[in-house]
């Protein structure tokens, strides 16, 4: 199996008037997605709002983005059910679909123990019939620690990886460090955007990050100058993306920016599942307003002439010679190989 690496888009998921997912806006997405550069999907996620779909909703979305998708990239399926018995379901349906993996997010509305999260992997590592990623959000659900991650990666072969979404930088280097020497084709794979370049300096693999669903292509220059070591040219493209991350993550209802980021580039994403009062109907228009000029700064879209003037560094366009391009100052380039150097001497990295 390729392995799991780069920028994997967790989907969001267009719907009708009627509330239902529309399918041929969905297909046009993905062509769209995969056209403009991202490296693998990721459907069913927690920004394709998944629970929020009932369960053969979820089973048609995998089938669209599978039908959409001809092989073009890897699918990495959210599989994540109520419990192990319908989330093994899942994982055979999207091994006989052709997806690459699964992810699996630790059970959720219970706080189980570190005991518990374990036996729940392990059950599944047994007996699925396609590769796992877990999938760390504490946020939303029971914390996976590091000994569990180590424990779960040394023991089954399945278990291919993680998406980690906590957002720490430490937490990463702490489980590469555990984990690679052992399992060098162990993936990990960040679901936090704004420190996707930390995290890969680190040495994680690459990202699955929410932003790629409205500015795909600045996801992917990112994540190439990186893996490029272009650290400090990267570092200015992440601070962009930042403040674009922030602002649809915080001024809206998750995951309501993203959808409205990616309507900016030409989609109808429609009104989501979760019900809203007219206030925040209302809120959501003025807010998106605000996005127009985040999202133009990156000259992916006209900017309209109600953006306040920013004193902001020039960014080189995307459509400008390969990221692999050599344009670093010297002694940022040494300063970061030398502190890379000490960590890998400490086993960090």
């Amino acid at each position: 199996m390729a392995k799991l690496e780069g920028i994997f888009t967790p989907t969001l998921v267009p719907l009708d008037e009627s509330g239902e997912i529309n399918e041929r806006e969905l297909r046009r997405f993905i062509s769209w997605l995969i056209e403009k550069g991202v490296h693998g999907l990721y459907p069913n996620g927690s920004t394709g709002e998944f629970t929020r779909f009932t369960e053969e909703e979820r089973r048609r979305i995998i089938q669209i983005v599978v039908s959409e998708n001809r092989g073009r990239v890897p699918i990495l399926a959210g599989a994540a059910e109520a419990n192990v018995k319908e989330t093994l379901k899942a994982c055979e349906l999207y091994a006989k679909l052709g997806c690459q993996a699964v992810a699996i997010v630790s059970p959720i509305y219970y706080r189980l123990s570190p005991e518990s999260v374990y036996a729940h992997f392990a059950e599944i590592a047994r007996h699925t019939p396609i590769d796992l990623t877990l999938y760390n959000i504490p946020m939303f659900a029971s914390p996976i620690d590091l000994p569990t991650i180590t424990r779960l990666a040394l023991e089954f072969p399945r278990v291919v990886g993680i998406k980690d979404s906590s957002g720490d930088v430490a937490f990463m280097m702490r489980m590469i460090s555990a984990i690679r020497p052992q399992r060098p084709d162990f993936v990990f794979l960040t679901g936090w955007d704004c420190v996707l370049v930390p995290m890969m300096m680190a040495g994680a693999n690459g990202g699955t990050n929410a932003s790629s669903n409205a500015v795909p292509e600045v996801t992917r220059r990112v994540y190439e100058l990186t893996k490029a070591g272009r650290y400090e040219d990267a570092m200015k493209w992440q601070q962009r993306l930042l403040e674009l991350f922030d602002a649809m993550l915080n001024n809206f209802e998750f995951p309501d920016g993203f959808r409205a980021g990616a309507d900016l580039r030409g989609f109808n994403f429609g009104r989501g599942r979760q019900p809203q009062t007219a206030k925040q109907r209302t809120s959501r228009t003025s807010l998106a307003s605000t996005l127009e000029c985040l999202v133009a700064d990156f000259q992916l879209i006209d900017k309209p002439g109600t953006c306040a003037p920013r004193n902001m560094p020039p960014l080189e366009p995307l459509n400008s010679a390969s990221a692999n391009n050599s344009g670093n100052d010297p002694q940022m380039t040494d300063l970061v190989q030398r502190i890379m150097g000490e960590l890998k001497t400490r086993g960090l990295v």
